[in-house]
């Protein structure tokens, strides 16, 4: 298993999480996460798609605002880091809830880091 590896992308302190590492599938993950976030001094946390487990991306089980509750609490910004379109062909509601955080600053739903490189530049000028 690969360790969560401390990035730098355009000047923000980035908590890139390893793809192969525990799935998040509860707020006490969250938490955890946080903490070591909070322990390296990041200020952004990349969570790869392959870490969430698929009740995540159902609405319904409320475990996504559970999660992104807590990131948001403690004013820590949350990206989501890969191609979630197979879950948002399948759930309006998802992709009403995609598109609502992305036009925000705390939680990004980002198909890659290109794109995730971008956004940060421009939200630094």
């Amino acid at each position: 298993m690969m360790p969560d590896t401390l990035t730098t992308i355009h000047n923000v302190q980035v908590l890139t999480c390893a793809a192969d590492g525990e799935k998040l599938k509860s707020e006490r993950d969250a938490l955890d996460l946080i903490g070591d976030a909070m322990s390296y001094s990041a200020e952004l946390v990349l969570v790869p798609v392959e870490r969430l487990t698929e009740d995540f991306f159902q609405l319904k089980t409320g475990l996504a605002g559970q999660v992104i509750q807590k990131f948001v609490t403690y004013r820590l910004r949350l990206v989501i880091l890969g191609d979630i379109s197979e879950y948002v062909a399948q759930s309006r509601a998802l992709r009403d809830f995609v598109y609502e955080t992305n036009r925000h600053n705390q939680v990004w739903f980002i198909p890659n880091l290109q794109e995730l490189s971008e956004r940060l530049d421009h939200t630094q000028q």
